[in-house]
């Protein structure tokens, strides 16, 4: 088992990386101080729930703690304010008080809305993060929570850290083709922006990522998680350094806004968004071969590439303008240098994102 630490002061937490956690989770709570007298509230989907929810209360439920859990439809649409809602009359009926946690059971949907939940719920109480996607070892470090808005995603949430990541790797086993690419999108990313041989590692061993060989596996995600929590050990609140871990999202959030939340999986779009960076990156001054080399390691996962023709230039750009990253007629993007190296820039004109844009619908 691999465990990481984010360093945040008196708030630090730690990740575990393993196989066959989810059984001993409560033991995971009782080190992290949980109380046993106050009820628990678990968030899962209703993909999530049949495999693994019961095995988890019942690990819970022998070591002491009472839990009860509201269970959503699986899918981007749950992050909404109306689910958030049925999220917080759940927590009322189930007695949460300020000595319980909203545990989050399932992907990065599920993360964002249950940590959202938490960090709003009697203005904050605890949260557990058990993450069940490849993508949310991304999602589920750092304190990013929050839902999406019809008009932008994330536009509502807050920053609210959990008191631990628990990862195990075997609910992994179930995910189907489409789901393990799309969460390999942000494990090479992290590599992209921090550590070249790593993402080039990601290429060299995609074949046995895809396949979910365990050792691939848990080294892939320890590897994506340490960068994840060095980045923001060093910037809680994205304050600067943070903003790197955004490559390929101003982009990839809009194509996830414009084509519908669910269309595009997560992962899948930020894949494009990235490939639209690299281009922005090459426009910029970086080596030409940039491109060629984001888009073949993107591929090596069975990543999305190219932007449908079919998604309106028009609305993919008025869907960056309402983006957070949109401030005074100008974009902020994080824009690579090469391979492993990345620039946080607050001054491209949103003329010059419109040609990338077009870019990204013509190469193949």
């Amino acid at each position: 088992m691999g465990t990481l630490t984010v360093e945040l002061g008196e708030r630090s937490y730690p990740i575990y990386i393993g196989q066959d956690l989810l059984g001993q989770a409560g033991a995971y709570f009782e080190q992290r101080g949980l109380s046993r007298k106050s009820p628990h509230l678990i968030i899962s989907d209703s993909n999530t729930a049949p495999l693994y929810l019961h095995k988890l209360t019942e690990s819970l439920a022998d070591t002491g703690y009472k839990t009860f859990s509201f269970v959503v439809e699986a899918g981007e649409k749950s992050k909404s304010l109306s689910v958030y809602e049925g999220v917080i009359t759940a927590a009322i009926e189930a007695g949460l008080d300020r000595s319980s946690s909203i545990i989050a059971l399932g992907g990065g949907v599920i993360g964002d809305l249950a940590g959202f939940a938490a960090a709003s719920y009697m203005r904050g109480i605890r949260f557990v993060q058990i993450p069940t996607t490849i993508l949310a070892h991304d999602s589920s470090v750092g304190g990013k929570v929050g839902i999406n808005h019809p008009l932008a995603k994330n536009m509502i949430g807050a920053f609210h850290q959990p008191e631990l990541v628990l990862y195990d790797v075997n609910t992994l086993l179930t995910l189907p083709p489409r789901e393990v690419s799309a969460g390999l999108a942000e494990m090479l990313k992290h590599g992209l922006i921090w550590d070249a041989d790593f993402a080039r590692w990601c290429q060299k061993n995609a074949e046995r990522l895809l396949a979910l060989e365990p050792e691939a596996l848990e080294y892939g995600l320890e590897m994506g998680c340490a960068v994840k929590a060095k980045v923001v050990s060093q910037d809680e609140r994205e304050n600067g350094l943070r903003a790197i871990l955004n490559l390929g999202h101003t982009i990839g959030h809009a194509i996830e806004a414009i084509a519908g939340y669910g269309t595009f999986l997560h992962g899948e779009a930020i894949s494009i968004g990235m490939v639209g960076s690299a281009m922005l990156g090459v426009r910029l001054g970086a080596d030409p071969s940039l491109v060629q080399e984001t888009r073949a390691m993107l591929q090596s996962l069975r990543l999305p590439v190219v932007l449908p023709r079919e998604l309106e230039t028009d609305a993919l750009m008025s869907a960056m303008m309402h983006d957070k990253k949109f401030k005074e007629g100008s974009i902020t993007f994080v824009v690579p240098l090469s391979i492993g190296q990345v620039e946080i820039r607050k001054d491209i004109p949103a003329s010059l994102v419109r040609e990338i844009v077009e870019q990204l619908k013509k190469e193949v």
